[in-house]
């Protein structure tokens, strides 16, 4: 394990235990010995207020390489989300979690979990992921908003 990556999500960990937005969870998993693996987090994304996806609580894994903060974690939620930038593998598609496009080494787990927050109720359908989503975002809005809704209702019994 890279002590760079060790040591940006212990700092990490520390400053989100202080203070994170309410009913945002992050937290890194346990290895079998009980050791905490800062690798891999597990975190639940609030539905926004005043939006289709309120009330909701999606699941999400957040898994970190070696050589982060130099690349972004992959994100990935858990059971997959009906959503236009959300592969049906789950794995989030956001520029902010893209090398190759906005990742920055000074992003933070918060304004990750936060820019995803917003990327659910803004999809960015110049880069669709998941193409039955996006066709019903971009063809069908009143099914979509639906299909959105019953998402959330089913979301807030996992929580």
């Amino acid at each position: 394990m890279s002590g760079i990556a060790i040591g940006r999500l212990s700092e990490e960990r520390k400053a989100w235990r202080k203070d994170h937005p309410f009913g945002f969870v992050a937290r890194p998993t346990k290895n079998i010995d009980g050791t905490l693996n800062l690798l891999n987090w597990d975190c639940v994304i609030p539905g926004k207020k005043g939006t289709l996806w309120e009330g909701g609580f999606y699941k999400m894994k957040m898994n970190f390489k070696d050589d982060y903060p130099s690349s972004p974690p992959k994100c990935k939620f858990e059971p997959a989300l009906f959503h236009p930038n959300i592969y049906p593998s789950g794995t989030v598609c956001l520029s902010l979690l893209d090398e190759d496009k906005d990742w920055r080494p000074a992003i933070t787990i918060k304004q990750i979990l936060l820019g995803i927050q917003e990327l659910l109720n803004e999809p960015n359908i110049k880069d669709p992921a998941q193409a039955e989503a996006y066709t019903f975002f971009c063809q069908n809005r009143l099914e979509y908003d639906k299909r959105i809704k019953e998402q959330a209702k089913a979301m807030a019994l996992q929580k």
